[in-house]
Order: structure tokens, then C-alpha cells, then sequence
């Protein structure tokens, strides 16, 4: 049978120097320090310590038994902080990234609303489309889209994503809708930050290089180029839920659409997550209702 408290005091005497420091880091007498070290070398049938009235040192057994030791009670003080951090209430600051459209459509009234319910935290969001390095960067949390990601980062699914090959139908009255991946040779597509389109097919994930008159790193440019007959665009869904319902837009390649990527929340790993990054996290992947399925 283990004794906890005679592991703890020979770690806090390493830790600390002294058996009078251990002592008083343990709020007990230097005396007691000593017993419970002693007992547990006679309990271990080893000597962990050299003792002498000027020199306090490790043993070669102390040093491994030391080595392992210590992790078990740096572990055991994280649950303890976990535990004391649960109820919590979050506060500092929230530190958000996201891309520009989507983060300000569905992302930043919730935003908003967990802000609401705790006044006293401070957030500061940055909406941007370019590629943000959370970490190195000083990110708590981001909201990415794509395949998941990097295992640098912990991330949790918020949400499906799909991309629609759309067109207007001034286009289609110009131009006969592709009906193949093939076909799209054939047609001035509009290109966003990418000239490969991705699309499913059966139980594939297929990539196209594309050719056009156009390119642009806004999502919301090329929403209007298509809107106004020139040419067909892939788009996420948040883009063109609208327009499909109205009849502004009309998608193509219905049997190729791509929807083997998602939203994520991610934050950087840290063996223990503040109360303002968990409860975040919490209330995104919660109340992801505002998303249309």
C-alpha cells in the first residue's frame, strides 16, 4: 500500500532544498518531514537521500525515483486546479479569429450572446481571411473551415460544410450547364483564393484545376461576378443558401457536391484549459442552431 504523504514530503524536500523548506511548504514541522521521508526509504528498502548537516542531495535511486515521482504529483495539482476552475466564471480576455463572412454571420452573434452572459470577460475578435498561426499569433480560439484540423490544435465539429458549383441563369441560357467535372473545362469559372475546385464523387474526393477570366480573394466578389452572368462559381453554402432559394443562382454538378468538410473551433493544446476557452467552446458548439442544415 502506498503513503501519499511520505511520497510528497521526500518530492517537496527535493523541490524545495531543505527539510525546513518542505516543512513549511507542507505546513507541518521539519521533524514530521523527516519521519515520513525515513519511512519511506524503509518502506523502499533504499536510500533516496545523502543527509549531512551542510549538503542536501539525491541518491541515484532518489534521482529516478524523484524523476517519476514528481510527474504524479504535477498531475494530481492539475486535476486539483481543474476541479477549483470548473464553476468558474470566465474573465481576461477572449481572444477570437474567424473567417471574415462566415464569423460575421453566424459566429459573432453568439459571440455577442456568451458575452451577454459573462460581462465581466473582454473579447477582441479578429475577422480575416488570411491563414492565422493561433498559436505563435496569441489566439485563444479560432473557427476554421475545412478538413480537421492540424493536430497541433484541438478542435471540436461545429457544423457540416458544403460547396456548390452555382451559376446564374443568365450563364445557363448563354452556356449548357456542366454535367460532368469534364465539362467544366468548357466554362469561365470564377476563381476565389483557389484554382482547384473540390468535389465527391461516390466514395471519392476528386480536385479540379479550373480556368477563367476571373480571380479574387473575397467569397463575397465572387458571389456578385456570378449573380451577374459571369460565369460559374464553387462556393460554400453560407454563401448561397439565399440566392439558390430565390432563383438569383442555380447549382450544378448536384451529383459532385463536396461535403467532406466542416467547421471547426480549435484552440491550442494545453494541459489545462482556462474556464474562458472551455465554456466558449462549450456554448459555439451548443448553440450552433443559427447555421442552417
Amino acid at each position: 500500500m502506498q503513503h501519499w504523504d511520505r511520497i510528497e514530503a521526500f518530492v517537496q524536500v527535493v523541490r524545495q532544498g531543505s527539510f525546513a523548506n518542505a516543512a513549511r511548504q507542507l505546513d507541518v514541522s521539519s521533524s514530521h518531514v523527516s519521519r515520513l521521508v525515513t519511512r519511506l526509504e524503509t518502506q523502499l528498502d533504499t536510500q533516496l537521500l545523502y543527509r549531512t548537516t551542510r549538503q542536501l542531495g539525491l541518491t541515484d535511486a532518489g534521482e529516478v525515483y524523484f524523476n517519476h515521482c514528481s510527474h504524479l504529483f504535477d498531475g494530481f495539482q492539475e486535476a486539483l486546479n481543474a476541479i477549483g476552475d470548473y464553476q468558474q466564471r470566465p474573465s481576461g480576455v477572449l481572444r477570437l479569429t474567424c473567417a471574415a463572412t462566415f464569423g460575421e454571420r453566424y459566429i459573432a452573434p453568439l459571440v455577442n450572446d456568451f458575452l451577454r452572459q459573462h460581462p465581466q470577460l473582454t473579447v477582441d475578435q479578429e475577422f480575416t481571411n488570411r491563414w492565422v498561426d493561433i498559436v505563435n499569433e496569441g489566439f485563444d480560439v479560432g473557427v476554421r473551415a475545412g478538413s480537421m484540423p492540424s493536430s497541433s490544435l484541438i478542435g471540436r465539429r461545429l457544423c457540416q460544410r458544403r460547396e456548390y458549383v452555382v451559376a446564374s441563369p443568365a450563364y445557363l441560357q448563354q452556356y449548357p450547364a456542366p454535367r460532368t467535372l469534364e465539362d467544366l473545362s468548357k466554362h469561365n469559372c470564377l476563381q476565389g483564393s483557389n484554382d482547384h475546385w473540390t468535389f465527391d464523387v461516390g466514395q471519392q474526393h476528386r480536385s479540379v484545376r479550373v480556368h477563367g477570366n476571373w480571380r479574387g480573394n473575397s467569397g463575397q466578389a465572387v458571389l456578385d461576378a456570378a449573380r451577374k452572368g459571369l460565369g460559374l462559381a464553387q462556393l460554400p453554402d453560407y454563401y448561397v443558401w439565399e440566392d439558390l432559394a430565390n432563383g438569383q443562382l442555380i447549382s450544378v454538378l448536384d451529383d459532385c457536391v463536396c461535403t467532406h468538410t466542416a467547421v471547426w473551433v480549435v484552440y491550442p493544446r494545453h494541459r489545462h484549459i482556462s474556464p474562458k476557452v472551455r465554456q466558449f467552446v462549450d456554448f459555439l458548439v451548443e448553440n450552433m442552431g443559427a447555421y442552417p442544415r
